[in-house]
């Protein structure tokens, strides 16, 4: 990694969530790396990656975890959700029964998260349409009655992968920068500008971010 790296002005925290199988994994690491692994395989533990981009003229530093199969257990945790900011709730839109369970996993998403944190719903796997079982239409009026961002991607294309995760988050630096602009107070907002140091994974699972919406 270079400099590019290490200098950033925020730190957001940003959760997968959703159902074993729908290529969370995959998203992480088409937009963290561009990569794409054909033949991933279910780890069990829980994983995140970064990577630095402009918003602006800020350097903000997106943290992004994985639930690295824990979905399939049930086993995540409030410690998962600490601290986030942001959260795509990925379903399959070949799989209807992943997006059955949406609810369910905004409900465990709200239990846990802030009540603030910015939230898209993510239909993954548009490369393979003819096998599309959850009409567009249908999860774009569920995400706009519930208040949620909304895209379609591939992550083995690269489709909208960049969109969703530059589109949410654009929308938690503007949520941070207004919630700045309504206090005067200096420890409303928590400005993570820290040492280069911080940037290593032990110490960013000890501070795991970010900015108090």
């Amino acid at each position: 990694m270079g400099s590019a790296e290490e200098d950033y002005n925020f730190v957001f925290k940003v959760v997968l969530i959703g159902e074993s199988g729908v290529g969370k994994t995959n998203l992480l690491s088409r937009f963290t790396r561009n990569e794409f692994n054909h033949d991933s395989r279910t780890t069990i533990g829980v994983e995140f990656s970064t990577r630095t981009i402009l918003v602006g003229d800020a350097a903000v530093k997106a943290q992004i975890w994985d639930t690295a199969g824990l979905e399939r257990y049930r086993a995540i945790t409030s410690a998962y959700y600490r601290g986030a900011v942001g959260a795509l709730v990925v379903f399959d839109i070949t799989k209807h029964q992943t997006y059955d369970v949406v609810d369910r996993w905004l409900k465990e998403l709200y239990d846990h998260a802030e009540a603030s944190i910015v939230v898209m719903l993510v239909g993954n796997k548009t490369d393979l349409a003819q096998a599309r079982e959850v009409p567009m239409e249908e999860a774009k009026m569920f995400a706009d009655n519930n208040g949620l961002l909304f895209v379609e991607t591939s992550a083995l294309d690269s489709t909208n992968v960049e969109e969703a995760f530059e589109t949410i988050l654009k929308e938690i630096f503007h949520k941070v920068q207004k919630q700045k602009q309504r206090s005067s107070q200096s420890n409303t907002v928590s400005l993570a500008s820290e040492s280069p140091a911080s940037t290593a994974p032990a110490q960013a699972e000890r501070r795991p971010c970010c900015v108090a919406l």
